[in-house]
């Protein structure tokens, strides 16, 4: 009896620990997810800049384009939105060399391209807060804006810009 209930224990704590202890990177991994290239800036600013021990982003957005509420459906702007944030992991690990290092995202301005009688902004940002949770956990949570423009460079579907805190090194 007491061997079977140690074995349960054992198996539990076998399933259970491996998904908890994952990290960033090997989520990506377990979710198929595929970080692209960082694209390089189309003016005269940074990706990123540190100050202490906040990491703020520049304004990242997809290869996908069109007014939502026109061009582009929720679901299309909340597939832009995730593909934005792939883009914003791909220069957080530039940024931070090991995505483990972030200790907590903090801001979200997520931007969305849209005709001027469109109000779900925060359904369309729910792609890039979706993917952020889902690959960094309670980290991955952040306070957030989502609004709505009538134009982004290049008319990109969103632009979203964020706010992490890195562990101290």
């Amino acid at each position: 009896m007491k061997s079977t209930i140690f074995f349960s224990i054992l198996l539990i704590v076998a399933l259970v620990l491996p998904t908890a202890a994952q990290t960033p990177a090997e989520k990506i991994q377990q979710l198929g997810l595929q970080v692209p290239e960082i694209s390089q800036p189309i003016a005269n600013y940074v990706k990123w800049k540190q100050v202490g021990n906040l990491l703020y982003l520049a304004g990242s957005g997809p290869k996908i384009y069109g007014k939502v509420g026109a061009d582009l459906s929720t679901e299309e702007g909340y597939a832009a939105a995730k593909a934005t944030g792939l883009e914003i992991i791909a220069v957080l690990q530039a940024a931070t060399g090991d995505l483990g290092r972030i200790k907590q995202f903090v801001k979200v301005l997520g931007m969305v391209n849209c005709t001027p009688d469109y109000t779900a902004q925060p359904a369309v940002i729910n792609g890039f807060s979706d993917l952020m949770v889902a690959v960094f956990g309670e980290k991955g949570k952040h306070a957030r804006s989502a609004v709505g423009v009538g134009s982004l460079p290049n008319n990109m579907a969103v632009e979203i810009e964020v706010i992490v805190e890195l562990e101290d090194k």
